[in-house]
């Protein structure tokens, strides 16, 4: 009897969340990720570019390395030539296109590169390089093949 008297009474199930909690939690949820997305892309471009200029490295380091290469003809080592990133040469005919970098700008440039234009797309281009009679090496970005 004690029992009966110490049941609470109209008492209903309160568990979960109120319309207005899981709201707040939704508005939360949009204010992060409209805060995030433009700083990924931004990331994302950077990456783009870093994968450019690494390219341009490489394709001045193998074209310096190709002019001080003794046993080569003049011809073989003196020229316009297109760096294949895959194979990581320098060819004479052009390859598939390899740029990565879009008109957004990331901010990530080459020291010795001056684009004619700020925000380049260079996604489908290649690196033209050009090795001259006293070493000295240009490089500019063409359309692929």
């Amino acid at each position: 009897m004690v029992k009966l008297l110490t049941k609470k009474i109209g008492k209903k199930n309160q568990k979960g969340f109120t319309l207005a909690e899981l709201l707040i939690v939704v508005a939360i949820v949009g204010v992060l990720v409209a805060i995030s997305v433009p700083v990924f892309t931004s990331k994302l471009e950077k990456a783009r570019e870093t994968t450019d200029v690494a390219n341009m490295r490489a394709a001045k380091a193998v074209a310096g390395a190709q002019f001080l290469d003794d046993e080569l003809a003049d011809t073989d080592r003196i020229g316009t030539f297109y760096y294949n990133a895959a194979s990581g040469l320098l060819e004479k005919t052009k390859s598939t296109a390899y740029g990565k970098g879009t008109t957004a700008d990331g901010g990530i440039v080459y020291p010795d590169y001056e684009s004619k234009d700020t925000g380049s797309d260079h996604t489908k281009e290649i690196i033209e390089v050009k090795i001259e009679s006293d070493g000295k090496i240009k490089l500019n970005w063409v359309p692929a093949a």
